[in-house]
């Protein structure tokens, strides 16, 4: 992945409309956002935080915002967070991430996957569940969509899929995603898209198991590809197989499936404190058969979880989030994605990780106009 020179931070946000009414207005939106960039960057949570971190570098902050009415209260944060319009916010993120990385190298691996906030919801009310496109390899979140509920994910990926700059990249989603509409808009991008086939696809994935008793009963007499991978670490020992065929007619219906060339069936086996499980996933390309290629790019989709779910809710204790008014809890969580995004672009990274990074930022100025790009 190719990345730019940083873009201004006051320039990030001007495309998103002032919710207020303009005779009421005593700090500028743009300012706004730039102080809670500032502070999230360096620590802060919540709008109480953003807030009294803003008025402890209330001098530095006016090195580059003038700051004519000084530091809004947190009520004031949480009011305008809670009525800036999600899409616009959301866009001025994807323009922001198509600035700074115009293009994604062929090949990468762009994992689309969901996160609930689970405590952004109010009582008998859904909380917010963001669906998020992650560049694997990169480690920087490409864009993301909010759905009422899991089950609407259906229709988020493809509204997501269609804002984002995916040609030459392979694409993974969980088998929420797994829909030959889905795999047409992914194709319709310029990307190729393994999905796997479990139970929402279920006569498929009976065909695809038919096949593999016939294979293993004579392996020698079908063709195919093959690649294992081991990985050792923390006391875990797995070992993944991957085998590769392009055999469509034994599949049913192999026609909904657009420039679909090729199925894999990948066997995991696990081994922790000398107990061992095996698993075994089936999926579905658009890729030419190459099992080292789709083993590799299997195994990257679940960095998702590692690299953008766990450091959301570890370093930016987004599951502990209790933003519930209107748009508040949309906007702080695309907010936090743009922070990690930032973090992961540093022209200069330090020892530790990203706790370590904002805590240096927090307690650092030079480090912190750095990674602002304002140095």
């Amino acid at each position: 992945m190719k990345a730019e020179n940083s873009v201004r931070l006051l320039d990030v946000w001007v495309g998103v409309r002032d919710p207020r009414q303009a005779t009421k207005v005593e700090h500028e939106l743009v300012e706004l956002l730039v102080m809670a960039v500032c502070a999230v960057l360096s620590g802060a949570d919540t709008f109480v935080a953003i807030e009294e971190w803003a008025k402890e570098k209330v001098d530095w902050l006016r090195n580059y915002l003038k700051l004519r009415s000084g530091i809004p209260c947190h009520d004031t944060f949480g009011r305008v967070f809670a009525a800036i319009a999600p899409d616009e916010f959301s866009a001025a993120f994807l323009r922001w991430v198509g600035q700074v990385v115009p293009s994604l190298a062929q090949g990468e691996v762009v994992a689309i996957d969901g996160k609930t906030s689970r405590r952004s919801g109010k009582v008998d009310a859904t909380p917010l569940h963001l669906v998020s496109a992650f560049a694997a390899q990169a480690g920087l979140v490409l864009g993301q969509r909010a759905t009422a509920a899991k089950s609407n994910e259906k229709t988020a990926i493809p509204e997501l899929l269609a804002t984002l700059a995916l040609e030459g990249c392979i694409v993974t989603i969980d088998a929420m995603g797994t829909q030959p509409s889905i795999a047409q808009a992914i194709r319709d991008r310029g990307a190729d898209y393994i999905l796997p086939i479990k139970d929402n696809q279920p006569t498929l994935a009976e065909s695809m198991q038919d096949f593999l008793e016939a294979f293993q009963a004579a392996p020698g007499k079908t063709p195919h590809q093959f690649h294992e991978a081991v990985e050792k670490d923390h006391g875990r020992f797995e070992v993944r197989r991957c085998h590769v065929f392009d055999q469509l007619d034994c599949l049913h219906a192999p026609q909904r499936w657009p420039d679909l060339k090729a199925f894999a069936i990948v066997t995991t086996e696990r081994t922790i404190k000398g107990k061992t499980s095996t698993e075994r996933r089936l999926y579905v390309t658009s890729l030419a058969p190459d099992a080292q290629r789709i083993n590799e790019a299997i195994r990257m989709h679940w960095r998702v979880e590692n690299s953008l779910h766990w450091c959301m809710d570890v370093v930016f204790s987004d599951d502990q989030m209790r933003a519930r008014t209107d748009h508040a809890a949309h906007n702080l969580s695309v907010l936090r994605q743009f922070v990690l995004n930032l973090l992961r672009l540093a022209p200069v990274r330090r020892k530790g990780g990203l706790k370590v990074q904002r805590l240096i930022a927090a307690t650092s100025d030079t480090f912190r106009a750095e990674l602002l790009g304002l140095t």
